[in-house]
C-alpha cells in the first residue's frame, strides 16, 4: 500500500507511514519527550503544562524559543528580564549548568546540575514542550 508521498510519484510506502506515527509524528508536531529522572528537582518549582499558573518559578511549557523574563503572569527578577535570552538546547544547558553564573541576580536558588549527560537531558525534554 502507497500514500502520496513517495519520491517521483507522489506515494509513500506504508511501512514509513507506520514508523512515523508509531514515532509520535503527527501533522501538528511530535508529542513532548518523557521526562527523565534528572527534572525532578527541576519540578519541585516549575510546572511543564501547557496553560497551567506559575508555581515558585515559571511555567517551562513552552520554553523552547521564549524570550527570558516574558512569560505573562509570572514575577520575574529584574536580572531575568534584562538578560533577554532566547532560550535554545545551548542557552538552556548553560543556564542549568551555572544558573547564578549565566544570569547574575536571578531569582533561581538552583547551584546547577554538573552532569553534562543531565544537562541534555533536560534541555532536549523542555526543547520538545510545545
Amino acid at each position: 500500500m502507497y500514500s502520496r508521498h513517495e519520491e517521483g510519484t507522489g506515494l509513500m510506502k506504508l511501512p514509513v507511514v507506520i514508523a512515523m506515527l508509531s514515532l509520535g509524528a503527527t501533522a501538528a508536531g511530535a508529542d513532548p519527550l518523557p521526562k527523565p529522572a534528572a527534572f525532578a528537582m527541576c519540578g519541585v518549582c516549575h510546572k511543564v503544562e501547557a496553560g497551567a499558573a506559575p508555581a515558585i518559578g515559571p511555567n517551562l511549557w513552552g520554553v523552547g524559543g521564549r524570550v527570558s523574563g516574558t512569560l505573562a503572569g509570572y514575577t520575574y527578577s529584574p536580572a531575568m528580564k534584562a538578560a533577554k535570552i532566547k532560550w535554545s538546547k545551548a542557552e538552556i544547558i548553560s543556564y542549568i549548568a551555572n544558573p547564578q553564573a549565566k544570569i547574575p541576580g536571578n531569582k533561581m536558588t538552583y547551584a546547577g546540575e554538573k552532569d553534562p549527560a543531565k544537562q541534555a537531558a533536560i534541555a532536549d525534554y523542555l526543547m520538545s514542550l510545545k
